[in-house]
């Protein structure tokens, strides 16, 4: 059972990559080829929400206590954050399913759905690891991590010419979060309020 939870979580951290990196980079480049303002919109908009998923990386590599707090957190603002935007919605709902692009991007939103409650579903059957990811029964969520690990240790050691630590993960993680919580506090209370859930694609790209 041990080995399948293994490979449970190793399959939602490989399908990660795929849905949350690789398919909305192509929906991304794809949508300012079609030059669909709408799409394009939404990615950037994805964009700056995804990078919480990021830290919450970085900070498993830390091995912060509530690195998969809030990678769960993550996913589900990212969920929420494709559907969110009530023009986008409306526009998206005009094209038939024959567009390609669209219907990619529809069906590209609901794996979303799919990927945050697999993650929060397994982190659930290890819910002591969401306030302490250092025990030995976590281990398994930290593995994953192990191979950016790798490749942050040689980027940083080729930039700056100094190694890269567990503990230096955990700074550069909890400062990036700290910015992360500051930019999405003065949207919710300067800008939602104002805009609600118009992401005003219409205007994107005008100076």
């Amino acid at each position: 059972m041990n080995f399948l939870n293994q490979l449970s979580i190793w399959l939602s951290f490989q399908l990660s990559l795929v849905f949350i990196l690789g398919i909305p980079l192509t929906l991304f480049f794809w949508s300012i080829k079609n030059k669909s303002k709408a799409i394009t919109k939404l990615l950037t908009n994805y964009w700056k929400i995804s990078l919480l998923f990021f830290i919450s990386l970085i900070l498993l590599i830390g091995k912060y206590n509530y690195a998969l707090l809030i990678t769960n957190i993550s996913t589900i603002i990212m969920a929420i954050s494709v559907w969110f935007w009530n023009d986008i919605n409306d526009e998206l709902r005009e094209y038939k399913i024959s567009h390609a692009l669209t219907t990619t991007t529809k069906a590209w939103r609901w794996s979303l759905i799919f990927i945050s409650l697999s993650f929060l579903i397994q982190s659930l059957s290890n819910v002591s690891c969401f306030s302490f990811i250092n025990s030995a029964g976590c281990e398994i969520w930290l593995k994953p991590s192990s191979n950016l690990y790798l490749i942050l240790k040689n980027l940083f050691n080729f930039l700056f010419g100094a190694s890269f630590s567990q503990s230096i993960a955990k700074f550069l993680g909890l400062f990036a979060l700290l910015i992360y919580v500051l930019g999405l506090l003065q949207w919710a209370l300067i800008k939602l309020p104002k805009t609600g859930r118009n992401s005003g694609f219409s205007n994107f790209g005008k100076n």
